[in-house]
């Protein structure tokens, strides 16, 4: 299945998952069974994070999932929708990048190319530690959770939803939901949806063929087609759990499935045009990764310095392309030659820029598509995500730059990760003061 279509059936059939379970009311007594145990507004931010690291298995699936699980109890708490997207975005490609069994390992793993002499598995197993990006990112949510700090754009909409004057908006209009649903009704799909997910993407990875280990098979997998497989038969499974116990009628159902499709249309045509623009800087026309390559070849860069300058072209390309995978396929092979196919530790640690940088630009690029699917799992206007995530992304850029001319420097992790989580938590607790002390 080509990858965009892929996609787009996935999150059309995630549409329908979801219609189906705010149909049914469990949604609803979810709510109501969460608020019970999720009383605070910091409480609600870190059951979020949580929630996002737990789905590391691939992004797309984690933005669209956290949000539909988490959106009613953090519009409880008087979270911002803002605040809900930038949580879930950077929980999903951040965090796949560093979880070994992922879609996101299999597209590194097979991005050094055939000739290669160098282990892709094993080399991203070598680049966690070293990928400040991440880490960095976790640390700001924690930080700003913890300290009740906001600042830029998200802090007005945060104080615009604690006084009680933010507007939660239905993106995906309105509709009666039944009140024959139980909470099992929500945990069931969800649970069923992530083990069959796996499951497809094993198969599609030739596990139950036999001769290989469940890496190689997530390594070899077709995440985006295991995916829609998952999606696929959970919508069956919501047939047989929701039909017999009479939650929803068979009416009900087929009606549901349509205006789930319905619901789903923005953010597909949001993705295709976006595609299309990626397109546009592809080697067939601007060819924008060519010219960025022939750069990186040409200027010969002090060492040391290369995994900063690696870390930042990266985060350029991803941001102007809006792929990180595209950028992977770009950067990898050239970071590879540099070192003549020798995995040092500063050969890892320039990977690990590469690949913190190209998830850093696809976080915070408008036409990334898993900035598109984490304000439509949020329900939140689109470019009201953009503006405020890229403060925050901007914050986490400039430690991690900084940290990897340390790192080059030093070859240690520990080193980079000390001081960039430091320079995180100072930054917020330091603003936190400074109103506190201005009354502001």
């Amino acid at each position: 299945m080509h990858g965009n279509l892929g996609v787009i059936i996935f999150i059309i059939l995630l549409g329908m998952i979801v219609y189906l379970m705010n149909l049914s009311g469990a949604t609803r007594e979810y709510a109501k069974w969460a608020e019970k145990r999720i009383r605070t507004k910091r409480q609600s931010l870190l059951v979020t994070m949580m929630l996002g690291i737990l789905i590391f298995v691939d992004d797309y699936f984690n933005c669209l999932t956290v949000g539909t699980v988490m959106r009613p109890i953090t519009d409880k708490n008087k979270v911002s929708r803002e605040k809900l997207a930038y949580i879930i975005d950077s929980t999903a490609a951040p965090i796949c990048m560093v979880a070994p069994i992922s879609s996101w390992a299999a597209a590194v793993s097979s991005s050094l190319g055939d000739n290669s002499s160098i282990n892709g598995f094993q080399l991203f197993l070598k680049t966690i530690p070293f990928n400040y990006y991440t880490w960095f990112t976790i640390a700001l949510i924690l930080a700003t959770t913890l300290f009740k700090t906001d600042f830029g754009k998200m802090r007005d909409y945060e104080k615009k939803c604690e006084l009680g004057n933010y507007q939660f908006e239905k993106m995906g209009g309105s509709y009666q939901s039944n009140d024959t649903g139980k909470v099992i009704d929500l945990i069931l799909p969800v649970a069923f949806l992530i083990f069959s997910s796996i499951v497809a993407m094993l198969y599609t990875g030739g596990l139950f063929n036999g001769g290989i280990s469940v890496q190689e098979a997530f390594t070899e997998c077709d995440a985006i087609t295991g995916l829609a497989m998952g999606a696929c038969y959970t919508v069956i499974f919501l047939a047989l759990l929701y039909l017999p116990r009479k939650i929803v009628t068979a009416k009900q159902f087929l009606d549901g499935l349509v205006e789930g499709f319905k619901q789903m249309v923005p953010a597909a045509l949001i993705l295709t045009f976006a595609w299309t623009l990626s397109g546009i800087c592809g080697a067939d026309y601007l060819n924008t990764g060519g010219f960025v390559a022939s750069v990186v070849e040409t200027y010969h860069v002090n060492l040391h310095f290369i995994p900063a300058v690696f870390f930042l072209i990266s985060l350029l390309l991803s941001f102007s392309t809006g792929t990180s995978w595209g950028t992977f396929a770009i950067m990898l092979p050239i970071t590879a030659s540099v070192y003549s196919q020798q995995m040092t530790t500063l050969m890892v640690i320039s990977t690990a820029a590469v690949l913190g940088g190209s998830v850093c630009g696809d976080h915070i690029s408008p036409i990334s598509d898993t900035t598109i699917l984490s304000s439509t799992g949020a329900q939140c206007k689109h470019i009201n995500h953009v503006e405020t995530q890229l403060q925050y992304g901007a914050v986490s850029a400039l430690v991690t730059t900084v940290c990897y001319i340390l790192t080059g420097y030093l070859n240690s992790s520990l080193v980079g990760l000390f001081s960039g989580c430091l320079f995180i938590f100072g930054f917020v607790l330091g603003l936190k003061k400074y109103r506190d002390k201005r009354g502001i």
